[in-house]
């Protein structure tokens, strides 16, 4: 396997590290980790054991990413993103039994600083602006802004807010991708 493992970075004996993956400054990678191939784990990141991470996944610096959590193939975490696993910690209370699950589907992106609250499902694709707070499930495609997190538009898979006309019809700008909003979910159209 070629993988990078900057001096600095731990990674436990038990986890599993797919090839072509960099793994950079002071960052700990738990025992029954399994991270992807082609990833890029930024300085300071922590990934916990049971975490489940795809290929092509690129985690900026100072996020820790706690049991519970499932990141897609191709998804984008931002610098000093937070999850959570727990509803309701106390430090004096056991609540290792009530992890929630969290996944973030592919491709989807997630802003530097935004919070993800645990038990929430992220839809592929979906853009979640950097500060936003996620406090419920997002749909495929949906740009969510705010605390909590609002929708505020439709994506495309390039990450291209999408103008909608009259039809509900929208074209990325920057792909010429199709898509059509049915309801209230967006829908790539394939020629």
């Amino acid at each position: 396997m070629d993988v990078f493992v900057h001096e600095t970075a731990i990674v436990d004996e038990g986890s599993k590290v797919g090839s072509h993956t960099k793994i950079w400054h002071f960052s700990h990678i738990m025992s029954g980790a399994k991270i992807g191939e082609n990833c890029n784990i930024g300085q300071n990141v922590m990934i916990a054991a049971g975490v489940a991470i795809g290929n092509n996944v690129k985690i900026q610096n100072n996020v820790s990413i706690y049991d519970g959590v499932i990141l897609e193939d191709d998804v984008f975490v931002g610098p000093s993103a937070v999850f959570t696993n727990v509803k309701n910690p106390r430090s004096f209370i056991n609540r290792k039994h009530e992890f929630k699950l969290t996944k973030v589907a592919k491709g989807a992106t997630i802003g530097a600083n935004a919070t993800i609250v645990c038990g929430n499902m992220i839809g592929a694709y979906a853009m979640i602006g950097a500060g936003a707070v996620i406090t419920k499930d997002v749909v495929p495609y949906a740009l969510m802004i705010g605390n909590p997190a609002i929708q505020t538009g439709w994506v495309s898979e390039a990450g291209i807010k999408l103008q909608l006309d009259r039809n509900n019809y929208a074209i990325c700008t920057e792909t010429g991708e199709k898509y059509r909003l049915e309801n209230n979910q967006i829908i790539k159209l394939y020629s």
